[in-house]
């Protein structure tokens, strides 16, 4: 096996991503090396497979195809990338970079355009003025189909078929196509450092999707400051199922490119269908890193066969393991480790991380290098239940960090002391220009000021909330404690994460509550609670007693009174790609009688502490479903996996 830590180390750092592919193809020791391999996950495990592409084959494959894009395009026009995760993908994206196109990455929803597919799509290409889309052939004949059937439709259909109908179709299989020489050999000129490359939709955790501007050089910079934060290099293998088209996954093929490291990778479909491909991919590859949403470990240890076959298995190779969700509970972390420490799984691989799409995605990690810090995780401290995502300077003064990040108080805009809790904001070149279409909100979110400095820099308002504590070694640690806009206000006037009542909840009856899966908002004066369930939990009076206990165990957890539990099926709690609850969407939802109600409890009077939370004087119960839930999980599943993509 080739040592790749004795690279060529005199290229000087690239302005784009793209400019590294012809640097690594030209060299020797890397133009066979692997720079992706996708792991396809077959009905058994002993049907898995694997396709290598090799930094030459795809530095190759990308001067082609941007070559074919731009007999079909002007540089600077907007392409909708609408590929399956592949290979096929990958390539795109770096070849839109290197026509100068302006990418649009996004799941394809069914060309049928049922079940609500349509309003990401719709809005996608209204908002951007697109001139082209890319897809696989397949899926521009359903695309095509269904613009024929739709000209005599509804009046939102036939909108819709012509909003596509006005785009230019590319097939990838088109574009693959070999291409004459001289038209190989066209000089093609990448996207400038200033100049934007992608439209990145936001998750839509807190509101609708919004389309992010990130310019080439801000991504470049975004993942040069990643790779030194978790010391990615040549030798680093990283293993991924994230969605390749949004957010972390996508930046990690970034970073893969600058690292010269190998990225293997998989579909989200296949890690939520079976998560033991994960512990494969890493075990087979000797991984070294891989992101992860946080909600990764307790479905890893649901359902990940851990209990069997788990000599197979070795997670010893894994450096950073990396935990991209906020906020990140030390619970859930401790009963990984428990579990996997047998496996070979390091404590100090752990790396609680915070990003979000209008900084390009990385922001700050806690992690530190164990052998050049002496730190790990058994070293960070715990505030509130949660873990650090940032390990920030002892000054408190503008200096030359690559990233500034401080915590203000969103109503004066003044920095917070330590150890009180406001808005997250950032200053750094991996900063947004902004949001398409929407110039009074660029500016007040991507162009903010401190109030109390007399800095010019400009800051990123970020909508989270966090606090900053001080530390031993005179380090100061950011927690990331929740979303400004997920703030509950009880009644009595205090202020708590709705993620905390979530959690105690989860904990009242984790045998029939899906992890992740709940949803925690105020309406009125009360506060409410949608629940997915799972499994077999009786009829009526056994729905009643899990909501009791909900209620009964957030009040003793938490000291909140809920005022609404409803139950719901699989599935219908709604989520951004990275497994986000969307608490806005939800309480939409529920308002306008969308939610797979199976049964809602309505709570009057107040708990009682003396007690211990026994005292509700009144329960309203409303049976609105099924107890014999079994029947229904294959198609909740497949919802789930929807909700998560």
């Amino acid at each position: 096996m080739i040592n790749y830590e004795n690279y060529d180390l005199s290229f000087p750092d690239q302005p784009v991503v793209d400019l590294y592919l012809p640097v690594w193809a030209s060299l020797p020791a890397f133009r066979s090396k692997p720079a992706f391999i996708w792991a396809d996950d077959g009905p058994n495990p002993a049907a898995k497979t694997t396709t290598v592409l090799t930094y030459s084959q795809l530095n190759d494959a990308v001067q082609s195809i941007s070559a074919q894009l731009l007999l079909r395009l002007n540089r600077r026009d907007t392409i909708l990338v609408l590929c399956q995760p592949g290979l096929d993908l990958i390539e795109v994206l770096f070849s839109c970079q290197r026509a100068g196109l302006v990418s649009v990455p996004m799941f394809p929803p069914h060309p049928s355009f049922r079940n609500d597919a349509y309003h990401h799509l719709a809005r996608v290409i209204t908002q951007t003025r697109l001139k082209a889309a890319i897809a696989h052939p397949d899926y521009i004949a359903g695309v095509r189909r269904y613009i024929s059937s739709s000209s005599s439709s509804s009046s939102f259909s036939s909108n819709l078929a012509r909003l596509l109908e006005e785009i230019k179709w590319i097939s990838t299989e088109d574009i693959k196509r070999p291409i004459a020489k001289k038209l190989l050999g066209a000089q093609t000129q990448s996207c400038g450092p200033e100049e934007v490359y992608l439209i990145q939709y936001t998750s839509g955790a807190t509101g609708l999707p919004k389309p992010v501007l990130i310019t080439a050089g801000s991504a470049v910079h975004n993942v040069r400051v990643a790779r030194k934060a978790y010391d990615l290099h040549p030798n680093s293998v990283i293993a991924s199922w994230l969605p390749q088209y949004h957010d972390c996954g996508l930046q990690f093929l970034l970073l893969t490119v600058i690292s010269g490291a190998t990225s293997v990778l998989t579909s989200p479909f296949a890690f939520l269908r079976r998560p033991r491909i994960w512990l494969e991919m890493i075990s087979d590859f000797k991984a070294t890193c891989s992101p992860v949403p946080s909600f990764t470990l307790p479905l890893v240890l649901k359902r990940g066969g851990v209990s069997n076959q788990t000599d197979s298995i070795s997670l010893d190779s894994m450096r950073n393991l990396i935990l991209i969700n906020e906020p990140i509970y030390k619970s859930e972390v401790d009963e990984f480790i428990a579990v996997f420490d047998k496996l070979g799984l390091r404590r100090a691989s752990i790396a609680p991380s915070y990003g979000l799409a209008e900084n390009c995605t990385f922001v700050s990690t806690a992690w530190r290098d164990v052998e050049d810090n002496g730190g790990g995780i058994d070293e960070l401290p715990c505030h509130n239940k949660l873990l650090p995502s940032a390990v920030l300077s002892s000054e408190r003064e503008d200096g030359d960090e690559e990233m500034e990040i401080v915590v203000v108080n969103e109503e004066t805009g003044e920095l917070a002391e330590d150890g009180v809790e406001g808005e997250i904001w950032i200053s750094s070149p991996s900063n947004c220009s902004g949001y398409l279409g929407h110039p009074s909100l660029s500016r007040e979110v991507c162009r903010a000021r401190l109030k109390d400095r007399t800095s010019r820099l400009c800051f990123l308002r970020t909508g989270d909330r966090g606090i900053v504590i001080s530390g031993g070694r005179k380090d100061r640690y950011l927690y990331v404690t929740g979303r400004c806009a997920d703030v509950i206000r009880t009644a009595g006037g205090r202020e708590i994460h709705a993620h905390y009542i979530e959690t105690a909840a989860q904990r009242s009856s984790p045998e029939f509550i899906r992890g992740g899966c709940l949803a925690g908002f105020a309406v009125e004066n009360d506060v409410v609670l949608v629940v997915e369930m799972q499994g077999k939990f009786g009829g009526k009076d056994a729905l009643s007693r899990i909501c009791e206990g909900i209620r009964k165990v957030v009040w003793e957890e938490e000291k909140v009174e809920v005022g609404k539990v409803v139950l719901v099926k699989g599935g219908s709690v709604p989520k951004t790609t990275s497994g986000k609850v969307r608490r806005w969407a939800a309480k939409e939802k529920l308002v306008a009688g969308e939610m797979g109600v199976l049964m809602e409890a309505k709570f009057g009077g107040e708990m009682d502490e003396k007690d211990g939370g026994g005292g509700r004087r009144s329960i309203e119960l409303m049976l609105l479903g099924s107890g014999n839930y079994q029947q229904q999980q294959q198609e909740e599943d497949k919802s789930l996996l929807r909700s998560h993509l």
